[in-house]
């Protein structure tokens, strides 16, 4: 399944790929998220860098076909790879379950400040029910970037 999703910013590139490869942004995001707990890494790369986002997630209020397959807790984990700080791949994998999300991010300067582009393929490999368990994996990963470009704005607003 195609997923496509833009979060916009009231600051410059520059800015905001500052906040997304903020270890300190990437923790009061899962806070908001509700992660139970998070290991983020950042490493420096060229013209990028690598940013690791180890979680586990409740998955308290997902439906029953998906809590047969993720469990009382999911871990998922999001490695960005930045080859400059306007583009990069990003992966979404979910260790020992048959789910994963890779495409790519980039970030586009607007009148208004920055557009964040995420395009992803999202692939569930379950016979009969994969479409409808990537149908709520996309619903998912929208809900966590809503709160990411809220956790953002305020960030970007000086709120730390």
């Amino acid at each position: 399944m195609k997923f496509q999703h833009t979060s916009t910013y009231p600051g410059s590139p520059d800015e905001v790929y500052a906040m997304l490869t903020d270890p300190a942004w990437r923790e009061k995001v899962g806070a908001a998220q509700g992660v139970v707990s998070s290991t983020i890494t950042v490493t420096p790369q060229g013209e990028g860098c690598t940013v690791v986002v180890d979680q586990v997630q409740n998955t308290a209020g997902l439906p029953a076909m998906a809590k047969k397959i993720a469990g009382e807790t999911t871990r998922a984990v999001v490695t960005e790879v930045w080859s400059s700080s306007t583009a990069g791949t990003v992966e979404i994998l979910a260790p020992g379950k048959p789910t994963k999300a890779v495409g790519t991010t980039r970030l586009v300067a607007d009148a208004t400040g920055t557009q964040h582009v995420t395009e992803l393929e999202v692939t569930v490999k379950v016979p009969l029910i994969a479409g409808k368990l990537e149908a709520m994996m996309g619903d998912n990963i929208k809900k966590g970037m809503e709160i990411e470009q809220a956790v953002g704005v305020a960030w970007i607003g000086g709120e730390r």
